[in-house]
Formats: structure tokens, C-alpha cells, sequence
């Protein structure tokens, strides 16, 4: 296709509109994706005065290429591999066995229902369409249900099953098409069918696994430049989709075809970079990354959904003639996802490999399977000219699974997707747990205690005069005493409450400037994930209502993150790598001790920061113990690191303090720069001689 003049000036007039809909949705109480694709259909008379709109179409070429990796790459990126194996059970259970469970259920009852009501359709048609629609689209699911609120596990849970099942279903609607254009030859065709299932999701796998890791080791040596570390991460998602669909058509080994699932291996490269290859960013260039992510699946969400409108109104099909099948096939789907969510998350629970998945979780993983742009794109890959023995109709089989498909993939959309968040708060799961409340009062009281604050500052300066400052601070004022009313009221209760809320505080202060010790090189990549998994575990421990664990307990490495260290260590020779494990050893404790001072320096401040005691004095007393005599066991293991190894440490010190002289001779050359005291070439030239 030809990119014309109709065709830019469509593509920003569609995002204009889109952009305007995310703001009116807001006001009128609906989804925005849920909008998008009503006002796609609008769209659709208005093109006959404004031609150019169908100039950018949705094809099949484009949602796979160019819209659907983006979608799976930034939702993916942003999965912790360690979540997604604690609940690999549910997730697994809900991807595979839930989707061929609902698209063989699917299946069977339209061949049952259809030929009783004298409308018969062979069976390969049904499995044809119960393969597309069974899988909870990603493109549709995970753009809705970022708009509500709900647990971080049910989050991932959802994520998860929508991902990994829609590689599934696109895996069997493939295999089921090569049966039907080929025929059905009994039980070599079915052998035949599971050994290709299989190689495209474990070749998948491995491949997109495999490109994870290089291009981790390529972002490696990009460390400091966001725009080339986006760059790369926009290349992969692309080019590990594209590389595993030229394999799968040219590939040869041994006689048969190698197939790969190019949404498995987009999804695995993603895993792989968000989990292995983020910390290979540096923290500066992640912020740009995370948020140039963000915009791009913005753009796509954007038009996928309002491209949708347009294309189920452009469909030659009449649907009057349809109803009955459409409102048939509608319910069936609907009793398919039901009864595959309750008996498989029943069983998983039975199990007790996992935390307990509540009966309204699966209410809401039921009602909110919806189904979005792929299934009718993964339609469109029917061919016109598919023969299928038995069919009578007068409409093609392709034309038959569009119109369904289309039917239910506005049943879901108009019905469930607008009623999602009604069953959230019917069901409660977005209710505030008693640690969430606490979060929240406490931040409230530190808000307008800050607030108070500047106002009184405000008015002793003179920026504001007597009477608004009087007018303005009484709001402010009622806010802190209705905080320090309740608080007194649940003391006993929530005690225990209050604590575990201080120590996430801590928890994220130790984050926060271990975090900038990585930034200036202080620390390792190694010692910062060591760290920093530590400090997670410890936050999960807490939210789970666990305040006495093991300090020193930390999370142990993932396969890719062993297998690269003992390469390098294998690299490095024996010499090499005991230095190196004395010096990783002294710089682990050195960062514990750093970041223990400052939470301490910050907990100390909180008295004279917010006098009114937003936190409670034995809570906060308790806190700053625990976190002194965590600092003092930090340094003496320094001292005894030190003292056993004088050369080696001593090396190593010249160097953490050339680091430390170069980061502030780095944020001294950015104030200056900043406040225009330097010209950009000025500016370079200094840079460039300071890295030298």
C-alpha cells in the first residue's frame, strides 16, 4: 500500500480524535477503548464527506506487524518474571488448558445447537471459530483494565492468561486451519496438529528467550543513551515478531517445517528484557524508556480500537440474516469462558501450590474475557476461496466466522467491557485493604501538613494577603485533625497497621537512593538486583502482614542472570575472580550501610518535617533501631572485609572515591548548564575532558 497524502492525513486525524476521546470519556463515564470503537462506528457515515478517513485501514498486516508487538512488548516489559512464576499454575492453567477446554467446548455445542435448529455447520467450522474467539484478546484486555483499579496479582493473573492465551489460540486456529484446507485424516491428523502445537510454542520459547538476551548485551554497551536504548527495544519487540514468521515459512531441519509462535517469542524477548536487561539501562535512560513505551501503546491502543468501528460496519456481510446464529454464538462464548474459569481455577485452589484465588476474582475473570481487534484480524487470514465438506450455505465459511465473531466481539465490548467496573466495586475487589487505607490517611496528613506549611510561609513573605490565607488553610487544617481524630480512635487496633506502613516508607527511601548509587557507578549491576530483590521481598512480606522476617534474606538469581555471571566468571580466570568477589562482597555492605544511614537521617527528619506526628512515635522509634542495628552490621562486615583483604579494598577505595569526585563535578556542570551559566559548547567540551 501506497503511503499518500489521505493516508497521513487519516492517521493524525484518527489520533486527533482519539486524543479527544480519552478526555470526553471521562466526562460521559465510559471505558475509553469502549468509546473508540463506538465513535469508529460514527465515523463510518462521516466518511462521505471526509473521504481520507478510510484511507487508514486496519489490516491484518498492520496489527501484526506494527500495532500488536507494541502491545505485548510494553505490557510484558513491565511483568515480573518472579510474580509470573509464583502464580505459573493459575496463569498456565487459564493460557492452555482453560482455552482448549473453552475451544473445544465452543465448538461442540455450536455443531450441537446449529444442527438442531436447522441451521448445520460442519465441525471444523466451529473448532475454526471457537479457536479465534476463546482467547481473552490482549490488545483489548489489557488496554481496559489498566482503567480500573484491582489487586497487583489479579492484575498479573489477567495479564498473564491474555498473553500467553492468545499465542495459544493463534497457535490452534492455525493448526485447525492447515486441517481444514488440507482434510482431516484421522489420527494422523490430529498427532500431526498436537507436534505442530507444540513447536510453535516451545521453539517460540527458546527463540524469543534467545533474542532477549542478546539484546540485552547490546543495550549493555548503550548504557547511557536513551534514545538508542529505546531504539532497541523497539527493534527487538519488531524484529523478533518479523524473524519468527519468515522462519516459520522458510525454515527447513530434517524434512519438516519449523514453526515458531511469533507472540510467544515477543512475549518471552520482552520477559527477558524487563526482568534481565532493564538493569543494563541505566536509571536515567529507563525513565525515558518506560515512558516512551507508555506512548507508544497509547498510539496503538488508540487506533487499534477506533479502527474497529470501522472495519465491522465495512464488512460486506448482512447481519439481519444472522441474528439467531450471532445471539446463539454470543451465549455459547459466554458459557464456554464460565465454565472454564471455574472448575480449572477450582482445581488450581484444591491444589494449594498458590495463594488462594477468591471466588470474585473468578466471578470477574469470567465476565471479563474480551475479545478485540485479533480475533477479527485472525478471521481475516481465512481464505475466500476455503471448500469446507458439508457447508450449504449460501455465505462463505469465511464470511459465516466473521459475522459471529464480529457479533460477539460487540457483545463483549458494549456489554461487558461497560459493565467491568460495576462488577469491580459490586464484588469489592477494589475496596482499600486496612494497609491501603492507612497509605492513604497518612499521605493526606502529609499533604496538607506540607501544604499548612508553605501556606504560613507564604503569608510571613507576603505572596499572599491575611484573609486568603485565613480562607484557604481551614480546609487543610480540618484534614489533619480529622487524621489525628481517627488514628486515636484505632490505636490498638492498627498498630501493628501504622508500623508496617513506616516500613514500607523506609523500604522505599532505601530504593530510592540505592537506585542513585547505580547511577553514579558505585555499585555493580549484580549488587543493585541483589539488593533491590531483597528490598522487594522484604515490601511483599510486609503487605502480606509479616513484620518480623530476615533482613538479610534476599531473592536468589534467575537462570539467564546465573548463566551470564558464571560465563563471565569463566572469562575472567581465577585471579580475576576472587578480586572481584572480595570487591562485590565490600561494595554489597558499603551500599547497605549508605542507604541504611539515609533512611535513618530521613526517619529522624520526620519529626521535624511533620511536628503534628503523622507517624507513631513508638512505631517510628522501633523503625529506626531496627534500621540502626542494620547498619552497624553492615559496617562491622566492611571493617572485617577490609581488614582481611587491606590491598585489595584500598584499590578498590581510589577508585569509589574518583566516582564520588566525578559526581559531584557532574551535578556542579549540570546546575551550570541548567541555569545558562555555560554555552552548549562549553558545556561539551568540559563533559567530554571530565569523562576522559
Amino acid at each position: 500500500m501506497d503511503i499518500t497524502l489521505s493516508y497521513v492525513l487519516a492517521l493524525f486525524t484518527l489520533l486527533t480524535i482519539a486524543s479527544s476521546a480519552f478526555f470526553l470519556a471521562k466526562k460521559v463515564r465510559l471505558p475509553y477503548t469502549v468509546l473508540l470503537v463506538a465513535i469508529g462506528v460514527i465515523l463510518v457515515p462521516l466518511a462521505q464527506f471526509f473521504p481520507f478517513i478510510k484511507e487508514f485501514t486496519l489490516t491484518p498486516n498492520l496489527l501484526f506487524y506494527v500495532f500488536l508487538p507494541i502491545l505485548l512488548f510494553e505490557s510484558a516489559y513491565n511483568m515480573e518474571f518472579r510474580k509470573i512464576m509464583e502464580n505459573v499454575r493459575s496463569i498456565s492453567a487459564l493460557a492452555f488448558i482453560s482455552l482448549l477446554f473453552s475451544a473445544f467446548f465452543i465448538a461442540g455445542a455450536m455443531y450441537l445447537v446449529f444442527n438442531f435448529f436447522g441451521f448445520p455447520i460442519p465441525f471444523i467450522v466451529a473448532l475454526l471459530f471457537a479457536s479465534l474467539i476463546s482467547s481473552t484478546d490482549p490488545v483489548a484486555v489489557l488496554a481496559l483494565f489498566k482503567e480500573y483499579g484491582a489487586p497487583k496479582r489479579l492484575a498479573l493473573i489477567f495479564e498473564g492468561e491474555s498473553i500467553f492465551n492468545d499465542a495459544t489460540a493463534v497457535a490452534l486456529f492455525l493448526v485447525v486451519l492447515e486441517i481444514a484446507q488440507s482434510g482431516f485424516h484421522g489420527a494422523a491428523s490430529v498427532v500431526h496438529g498436537i507436534f505442530i502445537f507444540i513447536m510453535m510454542l516451545t521453539f517460540g520459547l527458546v527463540f524469543g528467550t534467545f533474542m532477549g538476551w542478546v539484546f540485552s548485551k547490546f543495550i549493555q554497551y548503550t548504557r547511557d543513551n536513551e534514545f538508542v536504548s529505546i531504539t532497541l527495544t523497539l527493534v527487538v519487540s519488531h524484529l523478533t515478531f518479523i524473524l519468527s514468521e519468515l522462519i516459520s515459512e522458510h525454515l527447513i531441519l530434517f524434512g519438516q517445517e519449523v514453526k515458531l509462535s511469533p507472540i510467544i517469542a515477543t512475549t518471552a524477548a520482552a520477559l527477558v528484557l524487563g526482568n534481565y536487561g532493564r538493569y543494563k539501562i541505566s536509571i536515567r535512560a529507563e525513565e525515558y524508556v518506560e515512558k516512551v513505551w507508555g506512548q507508544f501503546a497509547f498510539i496503538a491502543n488508540s487506533l487499534v480500537f477506533i479502527l474497529m468501528g470501522l472495519i465491522f460496519i465495512s464488512v460486506p456481510i448482512a447481519f439481519t440474516d444472522l441474528i439467531w446464529p450471532i445471539i446463539a454464538s454470543v451465549i455459547i462464548v459466554a458459557v464456554g469462558r464460565a465454565l472454564s474459569i471455574y472448575p480449572i481455577v477450582g482445581f488450581v485452589n484444591w491444589r494449594k501450590k498458590e495463594a488462594h484465588i477468591p471466588m470474585s476474582w473468578q466471578h470477574l475473570l469470567a465476565w471479563g474475557s474480551l475479545r478485540g481487534a485479533l480475533a477479527i484480524m485472525v478471521g481475516l487470514l481465512i481464505p475466500d476461496s476455503l471448500s469446507i465438506p458439508g457447508w450449504t450455505h449460501a455465505l462463505s465459511p469465511k464470511e459465516f466466522i466473521l459475522a459471529v465473531t464480529i457479533g460477539c466481539i460487540y457483545a463483549t465490548i458494549f456489554l461487558k467491557a461497560t459493565t467491568i467496573g460495576l462488577f469491580i466495586k459490586k464484588l469489592k475487589i477494589s475496596d482499600l485493604t486496612d494497609i491501603e487505607k492507612i497509605e492513604r490517611e497518612e499521605s493526606m496528613a502529609m499533604i496538607n501538613s506540607r501544604v499548612l506549611g508553605r501556606l504560613a510561609d507564604f503569608y510571613t513573605k507576603g505572596y499572599i494577603d491575611k484573609h486568603s490565607y485565613e480562607i484557604i488553610k481551614v480546609d487543610y487544617e480540618k484534614g489533619l485533625e480529622q487524621f489525628l481524630s481517627h488514628r486515636q480512635e484505632h490505636h490498638r487496633t492498627k498498630t501493628t497497621h501504622h508500623e508496617r506502613v513506616l516500613r514500607m516508607y523506609a523500604l522505599g527511601i532505601e530504593k530510592h537512593f540505592l537506585k542513585e548509587l547505580f547511577l553514579y557507578n558505585e555499585i555493580s549491576e549484580h549488587i543493585f538486583k541483589k539488593i533491590l530483590k531483597k528490598l522487594t521481598l522484604q515490601r511483599e512480606q510486609l503487605e502480606k502482614g509479616t513484620l518480623s522476617f530476615d533482613p538479610y534474606a534476599h531473592d536468589p538469581s534467575g537462570f539467564i542472570e546465573r548463566t551470564s555471571d558464571y560465563t563471565m566468571k569463566v572469562l575472567r580466570g581465577n585471579r580475576d575472580q576472587q578480586v572481584e568477589e572480595i570487591n562485590d562482597a565490600y561494595l554489597y555492605y558499603r551500599a547497605l550501610a549508605i542507604i541504611l544511614r539515609k533512611v535513618i537521617k530521613e526517619l529522624e527528619q520526620v519529626t521535624v518535617n511533620y511536628p503534628i506526628g503523622i507517624f507513631e512515635a513508638d512505631s517510628l522509634d522501633r523503625t529506626i533501631k531496627l534500621y540502626g542495628d542494620l547498619r552497624v552490621h553492615a559496617q562491622k562486615r566492611m571493617e572485617e572485609i577490609h581488614k582481611t583483604n587491606p590491598n585489595v579494598i584500598g584499590e578498590l577505595n581510589t577508585r569509589l572515591t574518583l566516582n564520588a569526585t566525578y559526581k559531584v563535578t557532574e551535578i556542579v556542570l549540570n546546575d551550570l548548564y541548567k541555569k545558562e551559566m555555560l554555552s552548549q559548547k562549553v558545556y561539551i567540551n568540559l563533559k567530554d575532558e571530565l569523562l576522559k
